[in-house]
């Protein structure tokens, strides 16, 4: 449970120090963006990613079980998050965010960071997958420069939604969004460690403001961001709130703790380092717990965001730390400027976030898995569309453990992640 910035800071050097600092800067140019079009895609405001990513990000580094772990808003939670803005208000989503704080604190105290790993991969793609698919369509209204009324948050009238606005399409808003895309799928192949979000998002916006002035941007949509944070105060809670989300709690902290350990994972295989679940945990639970204190969204380890602090040389926390002081930074100094972004640019980044989530490259591999845990995959990604996360989790979890109870499977399976190595054993 000892977070690991207590074992590297003996021995911090000033050239790590430089290391680090340019690492978080780097990622800092990544998230910023990044968190803006998480927190719109969710219904939330702009500023609301920016809050969680200065809060968040700060703490789950500060207190993390990673070296390396970049946390904030996450495409993951989109889904949970404009369900439960959309039934509770946005300060039902506080409320349910605090809750899946302090359930991620206990499961962390109690021990339960290796438990995680006994959900079934197949689940885990399958959910995945699912929020991929729910992503991509809930960003075609901004990236098109279509106007109506707000999209529902059930996948089917969403559509039908989105058909009944098709007469509004804005051609030059849709063809800067595709542009985008298709810019950044090509380019990032091209030269994979320069940050082309950021570049080929401020390019569009430009474009747009010089080229197409009825494209829609940030501060046109939702007024002028914050230049700070904001005074931290707790939401009144009542005892039938807290019933009514406990749903929510629940799959919020779930995907809390499963991302973090993924991403952590990932890490530790991209530089043969080693976290610390336990501790994961708890930072992820305060992390939790102190983000809608500012207004902010629910948060967790970023896999990409984490992956990019790798490979731009970031190895402690430190690094963590300043990408949240450096997004604070852009908040006090330039947030006008990021007022500016287009709306059809940050909708076709996060296309190509979903596009990258669902890791289209392994269907031949997941084709060839045994019948039952391709239906299990298949299953549970068509009821993430299609019904609920909440639901797609828990069914496709006791499905997934009784299958591997038939076959007398009982050790925790090992989770695929991108980089495709096994798993180090965890060490102090």
């Amino acid at each position: 449970m000892k977070p690991k910035i207590l074992t590297t800071l003996p021995g911090y050097s000033w050239r790590q120090f430089g290391a680090d600092a340019l690492a978080g800067a780097t990622v800092a140019l990544v998230a910023l963006p990044l968190s803006i079009a998480i927190a719109i895609a969710s219904g939330a405001p702009p500023a609301a990613g920016l809050v969680t990513a200065v809060i968040a990000g700060f703490l789950i580094s500060a207190l993390g079980g990673s070296r390396v772990q970049i946390g904030g808003p996450t495409g993951a939670f989109i889904v949970v998050v404009y369900g439960v803005i959309h039934e509770h208000g946005y300060a039902g989503l506080l409320i349910a965010t605090l809750m899946a704080g302090i359930i991620l604190l206990i499961a962390g105290f109690a021990g339960a960071g290796r438990l995680i790993r006994h959900v079934p991969e197949p689940v885990i793609e399958g959910f995945t997958i699912g929020i991929a698919v729910v992503i991509a369509v809930s960003q075609l209204k901004d990236l098109a420069g279509m106007t109506g009324p707000s999209l529902p948050a059930d996948f089917i009238p969403k559509l039908q939604g989105l058909w009944a606005m098709r007469g509004s399409i804005d051609t030059n808003a849709l063809l800067l969004g595709i542009v985008s895309i298709a810019a950044i799928l090509s380019l990032r192949r091209l030269a994979p460690r320069i940050p082309w979000l950021v570049i080929v998002v401020t390019g569009a916006s430009l474009v747009a403001a010089l080229a197409s002035p009825s494209v829609d941007t940030v501060a046109a949509r939702y007024g002028a961001l914050p230049s700070g944070l904001p005074i931290p105060s707790l939401p009144s809670i009542s005892l039938d709130q807290i019933i009514a989300l406990l749903p929510s709690a629940l799959t919020i902290a779930f995907l809390a703790g499963i991302e973090s350990l993924l991403s952590a994972i990932v890490a530790d295989r991209m530089f043969g380092g080693a976290h610390r679940s336990n501790a994961e945990l708890i930072a992820q639970g305060a992390a939790n717990i102190a983000s809608p204190l500012f207004g902010g969204l629910p948060a967790t380890g970023a896999i990409a965001r984490t992956a990019t602090n790798v490979n731009a040389g970031g190895r402690t926390p430190v690094a963590g730390m300043v990408h949240a002081l450096a997004i604070l930074l852009a908040m006090v100094v330039a947030s006008g400027l990021a007022g500016k972004l287009a709306l059809p640019a940050l909708a076709g980044l996060l296309v190509v976030t979903a596009w990258t989530m669902s890791e289209p490259h392994r269907w031949p591999e997941r084709l060839r898995l045994p019948k039952p845990e391709l239906m299990l995959l298949i299953g549970t990604a068509l009821l993430t569309v299609l019904a609920d996360l909440t639901i797609a989790i828990g069914v496709g979890t006791i499905v997934g453990l009784l299958l591997r109870l038939s076959r007398g499977n009982l050790p925790a399976p090992s989770w695929h992640t991108p980089m495709g190595e096994d798993d180090p054993a965890e060490r102090s």
